[in-house]
Formats: C-alpha cells, structure tokens, sequence
C-alpha cells in the first residue's frame, strides 16, 4: 500500500543559494538580487536572469521514498530560433546525483533579440517526482533549472521532511556572466562553478548573472551584503559584448566595484578572474549581435560588430591587460586580492578541441574542464582560495 504524500510547506529554512524569496499569489519566487537591486535595475535582460535560480536548491533532511514538487517554470521562446528544451532538476542524495527530472508547461516569455522585447505569458503548475529513494535518513537537494526562472508553489513527500542541517562547508560568493551562469551546460550541477564549489569543499552563491557582469553598483552593494567566506568576480566577456563603456571608463568602474567589495568583506580572500578565450572578441569590440547566417540556419550564433581599429573600445585583449594591471596595483596593500587570466582556464587550444557551440558559450564537457581548472588552481594548496585545515 502506498504511503499518501503530505505537504510541506516551503519554508525559507528548506532553499539555500537564492538572496531572497519573493511571496507570489502562486508561490515561491527565489531571486539571486535583493529588492533594492531589482529596483535600480531596468533591463529586462537582468530581471530575468536574476530569477533564474542557478546555484539555488532545496535541501532537505528526510527518509522519503516519494517526494513530488510543483513549479511554474517560464519557459524562454525566441522569435525564430526553435523551442529551447525544458529546464533540467538534479537530485542529489547525500551529495551524489541519483536523478533528473523536468517540468513541462509553466509561463512563456518570448523574446525578440532584435527588437528588444520581452513579452510575458501566464501558465501552469507543473510536477516534478522523484521516486524509489532509499527508505533511510537522508540529505536530499533538488537543484532547481539554471537557466529557467522557477517558482516554488508545493511539496509533498511520504516522510517527513526537515531543514537539511548546515554544511559547515565555507561559503564562496561569486558573480559573473552568463558562462558562470551556466550558458549550456546540461544542468544545473554540471555548470562549471558547481564542479569548482564540489572539488574545493564549498558552499557556493552563484551571482552569474547572462548578459549582467557588468560592474553594475547594485551588484556589488548585493555582493558587500551577502556574508561569504571567499569571493570572486569574474569579468570581460559582458564589457566587451556589451559595448556599454570606452576604456577611460573601465578603469574607475572596476576600482569602484572592488571598493565596494572590500567595505563589506575588507580581508576576504578576493579573487579577480579575466575572460575565457573567445575567438569573435579577442581583438574586435561589441556590440556582439546575432548570426543571420546561423538563425537563417534555424542555431543560435554570436558575432562581434564593433571598429577593431579603435582604441578606445574594449576588448578581451585590453580589458584582461587592465584588470591585470589594476589587481596588480592593488595587491600592494591587499594581500587578499588575486588575479587569474581566464584563459588558463579555456585557452585558445580548448578552443579548438572543444569550441564553443554558438561562439561564445561552452557547453557541457567545456564547463567541467573550466570547473576542475578553476578548482585547482583556486582551491589547490597555492591557490588564493586554499583553505588549510578545513
């Protein structure tokens, strides 16, 4: 006879890696930036990668056998290019991935690329299950679709279920771009800072935020405000693709992000990491723009359309020779600080082995080498993240 599944209510206690849970008329929403972010903040490219709930999970203490979740996910639509595939959920017990599951239906936001517009679409809940866990005291975590904005509506279980109990693990906070978002990796514990957070030891906060590493005052505020152990941010890809500054104004916005930093976390190990090698911006500025050639092919592509003549505009090449330089600068009075060049993580030899599918974002086995790079060189015995005695 099958046990009825009773209802737990979703509690703050049970979801960790979001800064904050918004009580919807439908549920649970978490949100990777406080209110005030969201606030300043009038890009819809940001509100929606902001919700999209990378590095955020459920974890739970329980000996269920059952455990079903109801979510409305809201599902990405852009004009012309096929459907994207449904938001993947890992689950781990006991730290070891035992399932994958998805969730159909849910809300639509279509989106034209090229004429700037987000166009909302109301839908419902749907259920995720997971079945035949071991019938034993257990820590379960539901790691919720990386790049799919979730909400939390209801969860059910045949045991009863509890706060998974704290780690103890130090907490790394780390902010990025859509690369450290996730970009295209299978799922949400395959994307590289995952890998990274599981070899070092750690717990992870993941503020890669597609299309938003940006230097934006209100990330850094967020970042100043969120207790952490070690920190990171990395830079370069968005600057460049974005084409939002010249470089007179690189330099000040990247000492007034850090300054911000260092008032919350003032001898916090902070590590400043340059971008991955990226063909189409290593010497060409932005704007980066879609491919007509690959949408004509029904793919997603990315090009670099800026004047590569001009030195004013930023690219790779220059924004990792100034980051460099101003970490270096700054170093002298912060031992704390470090630098790291992005491409001793994916190089232009990686490139070439493994490519980036669509010219700017790595996919599933890229992610894991940049994740297993970073955790050597960040969390290893000489690396600036090295927790000795942990």
């Amino acid at each position: 006879m099958n046990t009825p599944l009773t209802t737990t209510p979703l509690v703050p206690e049970l979801i960790r890696g979001a800064h904050e849970l918004e009580r919807t008329d439908r549920g649970l929403l978490p949100h990777r930036l406080p209110a005030r972010a969201r606030a300043q903040n009038t890009d819809p490219q940001m509100a929606m990668v902001e919700s999209q709930p990378s590095g955020v999970r459920l974890a739970l203490r329980t000996r269920a056998t059952v455990i079903e979740l109801d979510t409305i996910p809201t599902k990405r639509l852009y004009v012309g290019v096929p459907p994207r595939p449904d938001g993947v959920y890992d689950l781990r017990v006991d730290g070891e991935l035992t399932g994958r599951g998805t969730v159909s239906g849910g809300d639509v936001l279509e989106i034209d690329v090229v004429a700037g517009t987000f166009t909302p679409g109301r839908g419902q809940a749907g259920t995720l299950r997971f079945e035949g866990l071991a019938d034993r005291d257990k820590d379960v975590e539901i790691w919720l679709p990386h790049n799919e904005t979730t909400e939390l509506v209801e969860l059910r279980a045949d045991a009863p279920v509890a706060p998974a109990p704290p780690s103890g693990r130090p907490v790394w906070l780390h902010h990025g771009s859509s690369i450290s978002h996730g970009s295209d990796a299978a799922s949400p514990t395959t994307i590289w800072p995952v890998i990274a957070a599981d070899r070092g030891g750690v717990d992870l906060i993941n503020l890669g935020l597609g299309g938003g590493a940006l230097l934006d005052p209100f990330t850094a505020r967020a970042m100043r405000e969120t207790p952490a152990d070690l920190l990171s941010v990395k830079l370069g890809i968005n600057l460049a693709n974005a084409d939002l500054m010249r470089l007179r104004a690189l330099g000040p916005a990247v000492h007034g992000f850090l300054d911000t930093l260092r008032e919350g976390h003032p001898e916090t190990p902070l590590l400043v990491i340059s971008a991955l090698y990226c063909p189409i911006h290593e010497h060409t500025p932005g704007p980066g723009a879609m491919d007509p050639e690959a949408l004509a092919q029904g793919r997603v592509g990315f090009k670099a359309t800026g004047d590569p003549s001009d030195p004013t505009r930023l690219t790779l090449t220059t924004i990792r020779r100034e980051l460099e330089r101003i970490v270096g600068e700054r170093a002298e009075s912060d031992p704390h600080l470090s630098y790291l060049d992005g491409r001793a993580l994916y190089g232009e030899e990686d490139s070439v082995e493994l490519p980036l599918p669509d010219g700017l974002h790595p996919d599933t086995a890229a992610h894991r080498r940049i994740g297993e790079r970073f955790a050597e060189r960040a969390f290893g015995p000489e690396g600036p993240f090295a927790l000795r005695g942990r």
